[in-house]
């Protein structure tokens, strides 16, 4: 990476860093503050699916905003916002208050990853991207380890001390980017596909999606739930919450490599039915801390990693054409299904007990091992095209930064030894630019 390039992405990437601190600290906060204050664990779903839903809705309207005014205002606009909802949730515990920031939030974290993803990709073209991924991704999940381990502070002060923390961060990944004297170039407006093309198109790529998003969310809105109620102190909580995201980073790239190297379809099978295996196992194994350690640092990297790995799938038979907007369709419903998860999962635990969380996960983790084995049945899997790519971003905008020169290049390498203009009929094949939305019924080869 050029050391121009990396000057154009050093102020978005800290940026991210320190608000990924406070997002990261954040999520857990609000769910042990909520089971604090003698919540019910459905309360606490909906509160946790509201910030989820506001992603979504940010997902579809925020980059108009930035359109309109540019990067470092937008940027300014979503911190602030960020920092006066968390402020105010430390103000006064009221489920249906936080309801309604949490909501908010999520638009506005929405708006800040919307910031950062789009400035790195203007900043970048796809022979560099993986790198900068790389980058990304360390930003990403290494504030989110950090965020986990401050946990503790909210037993520091009075009950509003850790808010404050939070919203300290949030204004501070503002200066980054305001100190910047230059204007990242604008962006064009994100046309995702539609869930019904999507689901059309790549069945694998939809549930694989689909299902992580669900146990993404239960492991940051409801494990740490578990992890209180089974008797541990609050700052054991976040140790354990930032050995899940330290799985999930570390465990990403040798499961990816190791798709390169096999049909992402069998390892998509094979880490689920893992995932089953230590969601079950560890309701067995007790109290042991260093042994439940373990086992979350697996079930981490056994989560976080289906998102990506679908990803991949879906792009090993997609015209070049069509890989930004799959990719950005394929998030949003990564986040639907995020957003439904909390509402879900809560009613078993709330029926079950605290081990509900573990047997729901578990059972996702079978019945999407189940439907790939029914769809391998029905359709060989493609062969990858190009080196697994991690997908950090959370954006739609930023899901383009995905698309790398190696993805492009195996794509068109790919149309030339296989038909495949109809997969989405309407994607001008070897140009790797969005295809203008229609509504026409999709001739399909689905993978």
């Amino acid at each position: 990476m050029s050391r121009q390039l990396f000057s154009m992405a050093l102020a978005p990437l800290l940026g991210l860093f320190i608000f990924g601190i406070g997002n990261g600290f954040l999520m857990s906060l609000v769910t042990v503050r909520l089971d604090a204050a003698g919540e019910s664990a459905t309360t606490i779903g909906w509160i946790s699916a509201a910030f989820h839903a506001g992603l979504v809705i940010g997902a579809l309207f925020s980059d108009r905003i930035l359109l309109r005014i540019g990067h470092i205002r937008a940027y300014a606009c979503f911190g602030a916002l960020v920092a006066v909802t968390v402020l105010a949730q430390g103000l006064w515990v009221n489920a249906e208050f936080w309801f309604v920031m949490r909501f908010l939030c999520g638009w506005a974290t929405l708006g800040v990853y919307l910031v950062i993803e789009s400035w790195l990709l203007s900043a970048s073209d796809p022979k560099v991207r993986g790198r900068l991924l790389a980058l990304y991704m360390i930003a990403l999940y290494g504030a989110g380890v950090i965020g986990q381990l401050l946990l503790g502070v909210a037993d520091i002060g009075d009950d509003s001390a850790a808010f404050m923390v939070i919203a300290i961060l949030a204004a501070l990944s503002i200066l980054p980017l305001g100190l910047i004297p230059r204007v990242s170039p604008l962006i064009e407006h994100a046309e995702p596909l539609s869930p019904w093309r999507l689901i059309t198109v790549t069945p694998t790529g939809v549930a694989g999606c689909f299902v992580a998003g669900l146990l993404i969310s239960a492991v940051y809105s409801l494990l740490p739930l578990y992890l209180q109620r089974s008797g541990l102190e609050l700052s054991d909580v976040g140790r354990m919450m930032a050995v899940v995201i330290l799985g999930a980073m570390l465990l990403q790239y040798p499961i990816g490599r190791w798709s390169d190297r096999h049909d992402r379809q069998m390892v998509l099978i094979l880490t689920s039915l893992a995932l089953s295996a230590l969601c079950f196992g560890l309701l067995w194994i007790g109290d042991g801390p260093l042994l439940m350690a373990g086992m979350l640092f697996l079930i981490g990297g056994s989560v976080f990693v289906l998102y990506p790995v679908s990803i991949s799938h879906a792009s090993d038979r997609a015209p070049a054409g069509a890989l930004v907007r799959m990719s950005q369709g394929l998030l949003l419903i990564n986040e639907l299904g995020a957003t439904f998860s909390p509402p879900l999962i809560t009613p078993v635990m709330s029926r079950l007990g605290n081990g509900g969380l573990f047997m729901t996960m578990g059972g996702l983790g079978l019945v999407l091992a189940v439907f790939l084995l029914w769809r391998r049945s029905q359709r060989p899997a493609p062969m990858p095209v190009a080196p697994f790519t991690s997908n950090p971003p959370q954006s739609v905008v930023g899901a383009e930064l995905v698309v790398t020169e190696a993805l492009v290049l195996g794509a068109i390498d790919h149309e030339h030894h296989e038909d495949l203009s109809q997969v989405v009929p309407d994607v001008d094949t070897a140009h790797p630019d969005p295809i203008t939305p229609d509504d026409t019924t999709v001739q399909t080869r689905p993978v």
